[in-house]
């Protein structure tokens, strides 16, 4: 905030606290006046109030880390790259998301070039039909067997769709058909229910979404996400006791 602007507000406020100021009608009159002079306050207010309401959920997300801890990280269900890397990295995401899809060539070269970093895949559609399509189609065991590459090729697909999903599929050498069938299993549905209710125990609300150690990074913030591994492989991320 720009303290010349907020200055003479806050000696409006103060003077609303001495017992001498003016009447209650004067001072409210005083404030309107320099807000509708001063129009740009409100809008500083309004942006540091946000940014308070953001770090606080922050806060309440990085606290909520060590209770599902297991969940987030070891999860038998979700695929891993890099299985017996030290450091894990975990991605919420969705294959009709425009930052995922942005960011997926630097998560591929990330696993590519630190082999010490265990990859975890979280499936968490958000984005409607197609999206919980292809969610549950790559939680099959024939598409999980497909691992980084099948994630690559929908993530390469400016807007996925049924058809595009069949033809990756294909090209693969699966048959569309039976993925699809495999898909319908009852414990699929369970484990994205399980994820969708992880992310609103960690107060992630959009994709992507990375946690490393007690750091949560929202957005596609590559420079965050590998700064990030680098305090990890330094051990400068301390879980909480």
């Amino acid at each position: 905030m720009k303290p010349m602007l907020l200055a003479p507000l806050a000696a409006l406020l103060l003077a609303a606290c001495n017992p001498s100021a003016a009447s209650d009608d004067a001072f409210g009159k005083k404030v309107r006046a320099y807000l509708l002079e001063n129009p740009e306050v409100l809008e500083e207010v309004a942006e540091k109030l946000n940014e308070k309401k953001q770090q606080a959920a922050l806060k309440a997300s990085t606290a909520a880390l060590s209770k599902h801890r297991a969940a987030l990280e070891q999860d038998p269900r979700d695929l891993v790259a890099n299985p017996q890397g030290r450091i894990t990295v975990v991605e919420f995401y969705d294959y009709r998301c425009g930052y995922c899809k942005v960011v997926a060539p630097e998560v591929v070269k990330l696993i590519q070039e630190n082999p010490d970093v265990r990859f975890v895949f979280k499936e968490f559609p958000i984005f409607g039909q197609v999206s919980d399509t292809a969610a549950r189609v790559a939680l099959t065991p024939a598409a999980k067997s497909k691992g980084v590459e099948l994630h690559s090729r929908w993530m390469s697909e400016k807007s996925l769709n049924d058809a595009a999903i069949d033809r990756h599929l294909t090209e693969l050498g699966l048959k569309p058909a039976e993925v699809r069938k495999a898909a319908q299993d009852p414990a699929i549905d369970r484990q994205i229910a399980d994820v969708r209710a992880l992310a609103g125990a960690l107060n992630l609300e959009g994709t992507p979404a990375f946690v490393v150690g007690d750091v949560i990074i929202p957005g596609a913030d590559v420079n965050a996400l590998r700064a990030a591994i680098l305090s990890a492989r330094a051990g400068g991320l301390k879980r909480p006791a």
